[in-house]
């Protein structure tokens, strides 16, 4: 879980969850409960700071332990560099994943009128 690999990152780099909640600007709280998986899906925003802070990406956080994408990526495809783009404008404009997954959603819904 991402909770779990946070977690494992902040001990490494010898930070305590307040230390952390500071240097990414988020609350001690909402780190504390993302740690202990009780809330399982944080913005990408929140993900963007703590990779900052943790010196990974956001796409480390995303990544089991078995190299299986949290997502639905092709095995075989990677982030390029225009997707890392586009991620990043979304998080830094403040889009979040539930504003994505709508926007999809929408998408997928006008091409299938399209077709129908």
């Amino acid at each position: 879980m991402i909770g779990e690999r946070i977690k494992k990152l902040r001990k490494k780099k010898g930070y305590s969850i307040a230390e952390l909640s500071r240097l990414a600007g988020v609350s001690k709280s909402y780190l504390s409960y993302i740690e202990r998986d009780l809330y399982t899906n944080p913005s990408l925003k929140f993900l963007a700071k703590m990779a900052e802070q943790l010196d990974t990406s956001i796409e480390s956080l995303l990544v089991e332990k078995n190299g299986m994408a949290l997502t639905t990526f092709p095995k075989s495809e990677k982030l390029d560099e225009e997707w890392k783009r586009l991620i990043t404008t979304a998080i830094n404009e403040g889009m979040t994943k539930e504003e994505f997954k709508n926007f999809r959603e929408y998408l997928k819904f006008k091409n299938w009128k399209q077709n129908h």
